[in-house]
């Protein structure tokens, strides 16, 4: 029996690590059905991207008040956790404070101590953040897309932050060897005296409880993840190195149709000869994208990593003039229609069984698509480098190119385009006659 709390802990501690695994296996199986993309090329660049944009948060910190607040709440909360390890050691090895054995009292109590320390500052910051959510109401976070769960997920999660941070304080300030060791102890010495009036005995209890539940809670916080947006704090980094590289405004051309095009502009091309075609410029079996599958792994891998903060919407100049386009919503709706997809591939033994359903139409319109101007002020506004406008023109390409279903003003320019040289609707004889009439 005095052996049982560790076969009990490493129980809990395999299934939460399990599960998990199971989960991040379930998320790669996810995206990979989307087409591969070659990334191979800047390395380096891309490395600076995750330094500054991932890891240094440069552009969540362009809006200085969230932005610093988020700061303090991700720096502390990873670092707050490396204490996991030792609680780890311990709950294996049946040991008290391990860390407090094997490192130096000044190098003990250094740590602790700004744990301690920053466990007040994301608790602070957490609260600002509900405020702002559920007082404040900030506009953002109100859309038609933030109802039910991705509203509830938002507080959700917070509470989780509180709970745990506050069991943190809790433990230490009823460990009374580490309160008389008087190192590190420097916020739970002002919450320990709440404790005065126990026992040693219901001391050692709530120290231990508040041990057990701030585990198990990291645990079920880790597997919480994966149904959350939060998941963004794990995927933040492999977005943010695939990221788009190229400048703003760039659109990927299809080699096949760029090849038929300039064959159509070359005056002494032969009309009737085959092109040689290369692998560059097979044609397609599909042009655009009207389900996930379409889509590339990056795009997919985008849908996860996205934190529904609403950025990309607050900037969308279609959306704040009343158009339906929500950059978040084409987001998150790929990320359900792929969650979808992952399911039916679950139910039946590892295929997909067509549902009869698919991204274009189920879950995203035309409407919202036709709304976006390409400004890419969402793609500039976004802390992790997702891409929401390389989905809409990929949807729009199949809209055009699949079933010719473009906006009547957009098929008369094509129109136009193809019968006169020009967007507009005149001989290119007659171009020149606006000259005349001055």
């Amino acid at each position: 029996m005095e052996y049982l709390p560790n076969i009990i802990f490493a129980v809990i501690l395999i299934i939460g690590i399990g599960y998990f695994a199971r989960n991040v296996k379930k998320l790669i199986r996810n995206i990979k059905l989307g087409h591969e993309v070659d990334a191979s090329e800047n390395t380096a660049e891309r490395w600076k991207n995750v330094i500054n944009i991932a890891l240094g948060q440069s552009k969540l910190i362009r809006r200085p008040v969230s932005g610093f607040l988020h700061a303090i709440v991700y720096v502390g909360f990873i670092i707050i956790n490396i204490e996991v390890l030792e609680i780890i050691i311990d709950g294996i090895f049946g040991t008290h404070r391990i860390g407090q054995e094997v490192l130096p009292a000044s190098l003990y109590g250094f740590l602790i101590g700004s744990f301690e320390v920053l466990a007040v500052l994301v608790l602070v910051s957490v609260i600002i953040f509900w405020i702002r959510r559920n007082i404040i109401k900030v506009k953002r976070f109100f859309s038609a897309e933030m109802k039910g769960w991705p509203k509830n997920d938002g507080n959700i999660i917070l509470y989780f932050e509180v709970v745990l941070m506050c069991l943190f304080l809790v433990m230490n300030a009823s460990d009374t060897p580490f309160q008389a060791a008087d190192s590190g102890n420097v916020i739970s010495q002002f919450i320990a005296p709440w404790f005065s009036g126990f026992s040693e005995g219901t001391l050692h209890i709530i120290e231990k409880s508040a041990w057990w539940i701030h585990i198990v809670g990291i645990l079920v916080f880790l597997n919480y993840l994966y149904f959350s947006k939060h998941l963004h704090i794990l995927l933040a980094f492999p977005n943010v190195y695939f990221g788009k590289l190229e400048p703003k405004g760039k659109f990927n051309n299809l080699d096949a149709v760029t090849a038929e095009v300039k064959l159509m502009m070359d005056p002494d091309a032969d009309p009737y000869a085959a092109p040689a075609e290369t692998a560059e410029d097979e044609v397609p079996a599909k042009f655009g994208a009207s389900d996930v599958m379409d889509l590339t792994q990056v795009q997919l891998l985008n849908a996860y990593t996205c934190t529904e903060c609403g950025r990309c919407t607050s900037e969308c100049p279609a959306n704040l003039t009343g158009k339906k386009l929500s950059p978040r919503k084409i987001m998150m709706d790929t990320r359900d229609r792929l969650e979808e997809v992952g399911k039916n591939i679950d139910l039946n033994k590892g295929k997909f069984v067509d549902d009869g359903k698919q991204l274009l139409g189920d879950y995203i319109t035309n409407e919202e698509l036709w709304a976006c101007t390409t400004c890419n002020a969402c793609v500039e506004a976004c802390p992790v480098s997702i891409d929401p406008l390389s989905i809409i023109m990929e949807m729009r390409r199949y809209l055009v190119m699949e079933q010719s279903a473009a906006p009547m003003e957009l098929n008369n320019m094509m129109t136009n385009i193809e019968n006169n040289g020009a967007p507009w609707p005149y001989n290119q004889m007659d171009r020149l006659n606006w000259k005349d009439e001055n």
